[in-house]
């Protein structure tokens, strides 16, 4: 196993205190957004070996399995994250992998660069991921049924609005998704700043469930997302619970510390509340307008004491265990790569003692054990 070193990315979104007090160090004042454990170029954990892409690139069915490197190339198929929103974050969506494929290949033929602002897709890959709250964690995910985001856009009392309640109520549910969207994010721009400031006055006065949307048009003013957002679930995670965000479904996380685990990619498509590129018919083409629950998770325990979320895709999975102080150890052998997380008190895996927010490598086929030292709290 590996130790593993991991960079924190400092986004603007990202809160000053929560990584901050996970890992016991004072706060710097500057926003820590999110934590990268993976293999991802763009911010690769170091290990004694080097970098955890070196690790792989020089053995990559050693640290992988020959399953693993067959189904997903020589790289590491996932990317962890610990993701502390103090701010909402965009509101955005993920294409399936033949989008990804397709809009790579396009871009590529475009000679449009891979770091150009207008660049959608970093690569060809999809990106499936999963939340996991570790605090009291809000966010919004997949639409609302369009009866319900009418009543919710009626009731602010905004005239600008009300052409978008009757779409909402006068056509089959994915057209009135569809329509209503994409009016609102072509909509002229001085008009929908005066129609977003007009909906958070009444966001303000009217507070409950319109609070939400008031956060975010104080960090968004006069952003068309925040219009769009009201199109979406809300949902307030407890620790422990998740959301899975497959291919096409719009989400935002506005505020709460979690584990997030992902498909190794970097393409995003924004729908706003961000001052960054839309394209909007791009965007237009990967959204998937159907409406439902927003399926909050729970884990499922399985005889060994793994608590296992259950997603639909090949690329991760993520389990947690809740320890006793001085109970049994767990064998954690699978023949694919994992990262161990310790979230809370300490956890010996292995040759390696971990605290809150300390992670190692575990390549293919190893046997690594997991047994608490003395914790403050139930590690996970």
């Amino acid at each position: 196993m590996d130790r593993l070193d991991n960079t924190v990315r400092p986004y603007a979104w990202g809160s000053t205190t929560a990584i901050p007090h996970l890992l016991g160090v004072e706060p710097s004042g500057e926003p820590q957004a999110e934590m990268w454990m993976g293999a991802h170029p763009g911010a690769p954990s170091r290990t004694a070996r080097g970098t955890l892409v070196e690790v792989i690139d020089a053995g990559p069915e050693r640290e992988l399995g020959a399953a693993a490197v067959a189904k997903f190339g020589p790289r590491l198929p996932f990317l962890l994250k610990i993701l502390a929103a103090g701010a909402p974050l965009s509101l955005q969506v993920h294409p399936d992998l033949r989008q990804a494929e397709e809009g790579f290949a396009d871009e590529e033929r475009r000679g449009i660069p891979v770091d150009a602002p207008h660049r959608n897709y970093k690569d060809a890959n999809h990106k499936p991921e999963l939340i996991c709250a570790l605090t009291e964690f809000d966010g919004l995910c997949g639409f609302r049924a369009p009866a319900e985001a009418a009543g919710l856009l009626d009731g602010l009392g905004v005239d600008s609005l009300k052409p978008y309640v009757d779409l909402l109520r006068a056509h089959p549910e994915d057209a009135a998704l569809r329509e209503v969207l994409t009016a609102v994010l072509s909509a002229d721009p001085q008009e929908m700043a005066h129609t977003v400031a007009e909906a958070t006055a009444a966001c303000t006065r009217l507070g409950g469930d319109y609070a939400p949307y008031a956060g975010l048009a104080h960090h968004y003013p006069g952003d068309p997302g925040v219009i769009a957002a009201m199109l979406l679930n809300h949902v307030r995670l407890q620790p422990g619970e998740a959301l899975f965000l497959g291919a096409g479904i719009p989400h935002a996380y506005l505020d709460g510390l979690g584990v997030e685990i992902m498909a190794n990619s970097d393409n995003v498509l924004r729908c706003g509340l961000t001052p960054k590129h839309v394209d909007v018919p791009e965007l237009l083409r990967v959204v998937r307008f159907e409406a439902g629950d927003a399926g909050v998770l729970r884990p499922e325990a399985s005889p060994d004491g793994e608590e296992v979320y259950e997603t639909p895709i090949d690329e991760f999975r993520l389990s947690r265990f809740a320890l006793s102080e001085g109970g049994s150890a767990h064998d954690l052998t699978l023949d694919t790569p994992q990262i161990l997380l310790c979230t809370a008190g300490s956890v010996q895996a292995g040759e390696h003692g971990l605290a809150p927010g300390q992670s190692v490598f575990v390549p293919a086929g190893r046997r690594p054990r997991c047994r608490v030292r003395a914790p403050s709290s139930a590690p996970r």
